[in-house]
C-alpha cells in the first residue's frame, strides 16, 4: 500500500509537468495541420510532393507507441491489441512491419521478427530533435519506397482517468476534401510549392513529436489511476486483514478463557 501510493504521487508530480507540455504544443500543432490542410488539396498539381505519392498498399509500417515502464493499468495492452488488429484486420495479407517507441511494444512485437527499429531510448530525453531524428527516419524510408504507408498508434491524453487510442496516418500526406477553395484569398511567397515542401517535413516531425507527448502524458495519467486504484484495493484488503486477525485473535482469547473456566470447575469437582 506505501509502495503504490508513493508511485501514485510521482506519476502526479510528473503528470502535472507531462499535462503542460501537451496542453502548450496543440495549439501550435493544430494550427500547423491547418496550414498543411489548406494547401493539400493542389499538392500534386502544384508541387508534386513526394510525401503525397499514393502508390498499392503491400508493405505497411505501424509506428507503436507504448511506455518503458508497466504497472499503469491497460495503457499498454490497449495500443497492442490496436496495432494487432490493424495488423490482422486491417491489413490483412499485406506484409506489415513495426516501429516500436518504447520498450512494452519492443518486447510485444520483436517475437515477429518484423521490428525494423527500437526507439525506447527518446523517451530518455524527450526533446523535439530527438523525436525529428525518428520523423526523418520514417519520411526516408516512404520516399525510398521501402513502405507504402505508415500509420501511428498511440494514446491520446483527455485527462488523468481517461486515454484514447488512435490511430492517424502518418504517409503518404492525404490532401483534405474541400481545402482547395481556401486558398483563393491567399498570395503566396516565395510560391505554394516551396512553401508546401518546407511545411510538410516540419508538419510531420511535429506530429510525431505532438503523438509522443500525448503517449508520454497519457501514461502518468494512467499509472497515477492505477496505483490509485491499487492503493484503494491494498488499504481495503489491509482492513480485512486486520478484522480477521482480530476475530482470531479474540477467538484465541476465548478459548483459553473457556480452558480456564473448564480447568477450574474441573478442579472444584
Amino acid at each position: 500500500m506505501q509502495i503504490t501510493s508513493a508511485m501514485k504521487m510521482v506519476s502526479a508530480a510528473k503528470l502535472k509537468k507531462a499535462q503542460d507540455a501537451i496542453t502548450a504544443m496543440r495549439p501550435y500543432a493544430d494550427k500547423l495541420t491547418e496550414l498543411l490542410q489548406s494547401l493539400s488539396a493542389t499538392l500534386d498539381a502544384d508541387s508534386g510532393s513526394k510525401f503525397s505519392t499514393q502508390r498499392e498498399v503491400n508493405k505497411v509500417l505501424i509506428v507503436a507507441i507504448t511506455s518503458n515502464r508497466g504497472l499503469a493499468g491497460a495503457f499498454n495492452s490497449n495500443i497492442i491489441k490496436e496495432v494487432n488488429r490493424l495488423a490482422s484486420q486491417t491489413y490483412a495479407g499485406k506484409d506489415v512491419s513495426y516501429l516500436a517507441i518504447g520498450k512494452k511494444a519492443n518486447d510485444a512485437f520483436k517475437k515477429t521478427n518484423k521490428v525494423i527499429a527500437n526507439k525506447s531510448e527518446v523517451f530518455d530525453d524527450l526533446t523535439f530533435e530527438n523525436v525529428a531524428e525518428i520523423a526523418q527516419l520514417l519520411m526516408d524510408k516512404f520516399v525510398a519506397g521501402e513502405f507504402d504507408k505508415i500509420e501511428i498508434v498511440y494514446n491520446k491524453f483527455k485527462n488523468a482517468a481517461t486515454q484514447i487510442v488512435m490511430t492517424e496516418q502518418f504517409l503518404p500526406i492525404v490532401p483534405v476534401e474541400g481545402s482547395a477553395n481556401t486558398n483563393a484569398d491567399y498570395i503566396f511567397e516565395p510560391g505554394k510549392a516551396e512553401i508546401v515542401e518546407q511545411l510538410i517535413p516540419k508538419s510531420l516531425k511535429t506530429q510525431l513529436y505532438k503523438g509522443i507527448r500525448d503517449s508520454f502524458a497519457s501514461e502518468h495519467g494512467a499509472r497515477m489511476t492505477a496505483m490509485h486504484k491499487a492503493t484503494d484495493n491494498a488499504t481495503e484488503l489491509r482492513d480485512q486483514l486486520t478484522l480477521s486477525y482480530n476475530k482470531a485473535r479474540q477467538a484465541a482469547i476465548t478459548n483459553e478463557i473457556l480452558e480456564i473456566v473448564g480447568g477450574a470447575e474441573a478442579l472444584n469437582n
